[in-house]
C-alpha cells in the first residue's frame, strides 16, 4: 500500500473516467485531486504538487500534451511524472506524447492492474527526484556558504579595506573551485536515478 502523502492530479473532463481513476487510485492509498480542464490543471500544479499527473490528451483549454510540455520545461515542476490518457477509440499520436516528454500512456477505460503497474514506479521516481533536487539545493547552499567564507577570509587577509572588484574576483575563484565537485555529485545522482 502506498503512503497517503503520494498525491495524484487527475485531469479528465469525463465524469466516468474521473470516478474510475479516483476509485482505482484511492483504493491503493493515493490522495487524488481531480480537475476537468487544462487551464485548471496548470493553475493547480503548484498548490497540489502531485507526484504524478494523469491528463487526458483531449482536455478543454489546454491538452494533456500542452500540460506535459509545461511540466517538463519547468525546473520547479521537474519531479512530477506525466501520464497521458486517451479513449481506446480516440485518434491519438503516441509519438507526439513521447516528444512532449510524457512518462507513460494509459488507454481508457482504465484497468486497475494496468494503472497501478504504471503509476507505482512513477510515484517512486517522483519521490526520488524530489529528494534528489532537494539535496542538490542543500549541496549548492553548502558550497556557496563555503565559497563565501573562503572569499571573505582571503579578502580580509589580503587587505583590510574592501574593494568590491576584488571581492567579486575572489567569489568567482571560489565558485570555479566548487563547481566541478557539484557537477560530479549531481551527475552521479541523476545517473543513479536513471538506473545507470
Amino acid at each position: 500500500m502506498t503512503a497517503v502523502a503520494s498525491r495524484i492530479l487527475l485531469a479528465d473532463d469525463s465524469p466516468h473516467a474521473q470516478r474510475m481513476g479516483e476509485r482505482i487510485l484511492r483504493e491503493e492509498g493515493f490522495e487524488v485531486v481531480s480537475v476537468t480542464d487544462g487551464e485548471t490543471t496548470l493553475i493547480r500544479l503548484k498548490d497540489v504538487d502531485p507526484d504524478v499527473i494523469i491528463a487526458d490528451v483531449f482536455l478543454p483549454t489546454y491538452s494533456g500534451i500542452d500540460i506535459c510540455r509545461k511540466v517538463k520545461s519547468s525546473p520547479e515542476l521537474r519531479h512530477m511524472q506525466v501520464v497521458l490518457t486517451a479513449g481506446i477509440l480516440e485518434p491519438f499520436n503516441e509519438e507526439d506524447a513521447k516528444a512532449a516528454g510524457c512518462d507513460g500512456i494509459l488507454k481508457k477505460p482504465f484497468e486497475a492492474s494496468v494503472v497501478m503497474d504504471l503509476i507505482k514506479p512513477l510515484v517512486d521516481t517522483a519521490q526520488f527526484a524530489r529528494g534528489l533536487f532537494g539535496e542538490q539545493v542543500e549541496i549548492r547552499n553548502a558550497a556557496v556558504e563555503t565559497a563565501v567564507a573562503e572569499a571573505v577570509e582571503r579578502e580580509r587577509a589580503a587587505r583590510p579595506d574592501i574593494d568590491p572588484e576584488r571581492v567579486r574576483a575572489a567569489i568567482t575563484l571560489a565558485l570555479d573551485a566548487a563547481l566541478p565537485a557539484m557537477i560530479e555529485e549531481i551527475t552521479e545522482r541523476v545517473l543513479i536515478a536513471l538506473g545507470h
